[in-house]
């Protein structure tokens, strides 16, 4: 193995530079504005239901005169989509700050030292290892922005293995969507929707987990035999030619110290903390960022840094996060334009018209491609529950395809496309934070989104025609 082959790469100066995230999220928004003046506005009663919930009435649509967007509107868009990605953002810049600190420690570059010793010649493992915890963590308690810290940590140790920047995001972040896919006890996406759709919380579990595994297996081989070829041939790289995120240089060994393990010691209480303050006593982003604020404290601390040390460690993080914080904001500026020119429902209702009259096969799959579709406009998975299962509810019943299966169409639909539709937030900032640009990103996941689509529609399929009626 040789630990310095991406490193050695050479730089590929005759390439057309790259669209920079900002570019493509800009475009996107004004495509969404330009729409904005061909599809109708239109609306739905809306009730608040026994959660707390405001969900659609069901046969309530009505057109509505709502003019398009306007150039003045449009800019004003970017200002409201920074603020609605707001906690999310200062959480990216808080996250940021102690990773900073963290690196300043060089706590990191002792820990990736160390396994490499420890997992020579089975470095392979970190991959199903990693991507089986993160998977666990989505598909149980829905975990999705704090998987993208760990993006530090794993791509200087995809560097020294040999592996590329494409392979460290990916850990985290296909993980975590394909958890979020096959999730059996995920409050945000499978308890919301089977709330809305009358169902007992957490039922069909059984087959849940199984589609849980599939995909996670799926996904897992197919990342491994990427990391393979890439190691083996780095030209193979999605990102070859590209440079590489500022980091440490892959030949630059630091023994782990005891003062580096108490900082690690600290990083591990405190995710453990988010864990259990999530899963037990509802915590979101503001208890997260608070807790990794005290961990950049204790950290500098630990590692004897001044005050003034420790607050510029901390700045030159938050300033490193930047570009993935920002590219939020901008991903959910779509999301302003189109819920502001009130088209959203207006979609929902053609969409849901297409698949009523259509046998329980067919209506299953509909659902599947329309929820995959929403998730384009809506990324929020609760939200998206809100907005689509009281119409999905019905469609299912006139088809006679089981509501289980309408809500597995809804978290699959949701949770693939949670991998790769750009105005994902957590999933620009990630891969902001690696270094990859969106289009090699798909260049990369083109391949493993047609055999996770081709095996949703089988296990939706297999539910409805087989699990479900046999239930």
């Amino acid at each position: 193995m040789n630990h310095d082959k991406m490193a050695a790469r050479p730089h590929v100066e005759q390439q057309r530079p790259l669209p920079h995230a900002f570019v493509i999220l800009f475009f996107l928004a004004l495509l969404a504005a330009i729409v904005t003046w061909f599809v109708p506005s239109g609306s739905f009663e809306r009730i608040t239901n026994a959660d707390g919930r405001s969900v659609i009435v069901a046969g309530t649509y009505q057109a509505i005169d709502s003019p398009g967007i306007g150039p003045f509107e449009f800019f004003n868009a970017f200002f409201e989509g920074m603020k609605s990605g707001s906690s999310i953002i200062f959480f990216l810049v808080i996250v940021g700050g102690t990773f900073g600190v963290l690196r300043r420690s060089r706590a990191i570059e002792g820990l990736v030292h160390f396994l490499l010793v420890k997992l020579k010649g089975r470095e392979i493992l970190i991959i199903p290892l990693m991507m089986t915890f993160f998977a666990l963590c989505s598909g149980t308690y829905g975990m999705i922005e704090g998987s993208i810290v760990y993006i530090f940590i794993l791509l200087p140790l995809a560097r020294r293995i040999g592996y590329d920047a494409v392979v460290a995001a990916a850990i985290p972040l296909i993980g975590t969507a394909i958890g979020y896919t096959g999730s059996f006890l995920n409050p945000f996406n499978v308890g919301v929707a089977q709330s809305i759709a009358e169902l007992p919380l957490f039922s069909g579990m059984g087959y849940r987990f199984v589609c849980w595994l599939a995909f996670v297996a799926l996904s897992i081989g197919y990342v491994m035999f990427y990391a393979r070829r890439v190691q083996a041939r780095p030209e193979r790289s999605v990102v070859y030619g590209l440079a590489p995120p500022d980091e440490e240089g892959p030949g630059d060994h630091v023994d782990l110290t005891p003062r580096h393990l108490l900082i690690l010691g600290a990083f591990a209480l405190a995710l453990v903390a988010i864990i259990a303050g999530v899963s037990a006593f509802g915590w979101y982003l503001k208890e997260m960022a608070g807790v990794f604020l005290l961990l950049g404290i204790v950290t500098g601390l630990l590692a004897g840094m001044r005050a003034n040390t420790i607050a510029g460690a901390f700045s030159t993080g938050c300033k490193d996060m930047m570009d993935g914080a920002l590219a939020v904001g901008l991903a959910f500026t779509i999301v302003v334009i189109v819920q502001h020119s009130e088209i959203i429902d207006t979609i929902i209702h053609s969409l849901s018209t297409l698949i009523g009259d259509t046998s329980a096969s067919a209506a299953a799959l509909g659902m599947f491609a329309m929820q995959s579709a929403m998730n384009f406009i809506v990324t929020s998975g609760s939200g998206q529950a809100a907005l689509t299962m009281p119409i999905m509810t019905p469609i299912a019943d006139l088809a006679e395809v089981h509501r289980q299966v309408a809500v597995l169409a809804f978290q699959f639909g949701d949770g693939i496309s949670n991998a790769f539709t750009p105005t994902a937030g957590w999933l620009m900032a990630g891969l902001t934070i690696a270094g990859i640009p969106w289009s090699r990103w798909m260049r990369f996941m083109l391949p493993l989104i047609a055999l996770l689509y081709a095996l949703g529609a089988v296990l939706i399929l297999l539910a409805t025609l087989v699990v479900w009626p046999l239930a």
